[in-house]
């Protein structure tokens, strides 16, 4: 299994697949680097070689107790790049994992990136403020935080079979498979690293470090995207990335990687070969 440290003393898990022009992958919340596979294997199979790892605090890295915030998880990734020494990285990021990218970008610049991609991603920010007037309320987290601590396995379950795929809506063909790929995933991440996690998705506000971006950009998301709606989400944050291309999916939902996977890939391949 393939590890690194970093300063602090939390063991990153990473994969390392296949040769050539570097992809990296932040996953979402509670995930792993697993709900990037499809999207990995496909670049890897044309020429490029795919790094993920999972956040600490979940999968198979360790769960520290502190550090569960976006400024430590862009650290983390910044140690992982200087760990491999890759350079000319196009970043990946879904949901969590473009806030990951979004605040890496910010705190690191872009020596080691070459492209950026954000797809169903949190910034600019999913907290509502007076800057953001359309954002969710806190008492939708609020909500999330008192059903994780009532029975996490069972808000796990809810979300997979809800939301998170869209199998709520009329019509959707649901697959039980991805339904516990997601809920297995889940239950590896760590108690309180989860739990962080949450205020760090929803509450960091990644506008000053959107404005920083100084590479080619894709933003791209679903319009029924239930877990991070668009309109304050993919829709704002193109307004702050400088020449950002903005691809919206019709009628898809948060995990384009799963259930529009043919078309997410061939996107990436074709921005990465750009």
């Amino acid at each position: 299994m393939s590890t690194f440290t970093t300063k602090d003393g939390t063991s990153i898990y990473y994969k390392d697949w296949g040769t050539g022009p570097v992809v990296s992958f932040s996953h979402g919340w509670p995930l792993t680097a697993d709900a990037w596979e499809a999207q990995m294997f496909h670049l890897a199979s044309n020429g490029f070689r795919c790094i993920a790892h999972d956040r600490r605090g979940h999968g198979r890295s360790s769960q520290p107790w502190h550090g569960n915030d976006m400024d430590t998880y862009a650290d983390d990734l910044a140690q992982l790049f200087e760990f491999l020494d890759v350079d000319d990285v196009m970043m990946v990021g879904h949901s969590t994992g473009g806030g990951e990218v979004a605040r890496y970008i910010g705190r690191h610049g872009t020596q080691r990136v070459s492209k950026a991609v954000l797809m169903g991603a949190v910034p600019p920010i999913m907290l509502k403020t007076e800057a953001n007037p359309g954002g969710l309320p806190m008492e939708v987290f609020d909500g999330f935080r008192a059903a994780y601590i009532a029975d996490r396995a069972q808000f796990f379950l809810d979300v997979a079979t809800g939301p998170f795929f869209g199998f709520n809506r009329p019509g959707a063909k649901v697959s039980e498979g991805l339904i516990r790929s997601w809920w297995s995933q889940g239950m590896m991440s760590g108690h309180k690293n989860a739990y962080d996690c949450i205020k760090a998705f929803s509450e960091t506000d990644f506008t000053e470090d959107l404005k920083q971006f100084d590479v080619p950009t894709l933003i791209i998301h679903g319009d029924d995207d239930q877990i991070v709606p668009i309109d304050a989400s993919a829709k704002r944050a193109v307004q702050f990335v400088k020449n950002a291309e903005l691809i919206i999916y019709p009628g898809g939902g948060h995990s384009l990687g799963d259930t529009e996977k043919e078309r997410l890939n061939a996107d990436l391949l074709d921005f990465a070969r750009s």
